[in-house]
């Protein structure tokens, strides 16, 4: 599987509670904060919920 990273680059900060618990399943916790993962089907799912919360980028 490709490797991706995701770096969060809004607050969760009156976000919805799911949205918030996507964040910290991906492994964000603050703003500019990246974390490297395994591009799997369910990974891609989470991005796509929180998409406009984070910035992906190819490894």
């Amino acid at each position: 599987m490709a490797k991706i990273k995701i770096t969060q680059i809004k607050s969760v900060i009156d976000r919805s509670e799911r949205q918030k618990r996507t964040m910290q399943a991906l492994g964000l916790r603050k703003i500019n904060h990246t974390v490297e993962v395994e591009a799997t089907p369910a990974i891609i799912g989470m991005i796509r919920k929180v998409n406009h919360l984070v910035a992906i980028e190819q490894v």
